[in-house]
């Protein structure tokens, strides 16, 4: 037990010196990935449908 027990007391000794983000930068990092992942989507979804409707135009 004694490996498992240094390693909980290290694990929690580098926790302690972690520099948490504040509230802000969380919310601001949050905001960034959403409009990224929303601005893919709509890219993705279009190239979907121009794709589809190049090849329905080409299958005719």
């Amino acid at each position: 037990m004694s490996k498992v027990g240094q390693f909980l007391r290290e694990s929690k000794a580098e926790l302690k010196k972690v520099v948490w983000p504040s509230r802000d930068d969380v919310v601001s990092s949050l905001k960034v990935v959403i409009v990224s992942t929303v601005l893919i989507a709509v890219i993705l979804g279009l190239l979907d449908f121009a794709f589809t409707e190049a090849f329905r135009v080409l299958m005719r």
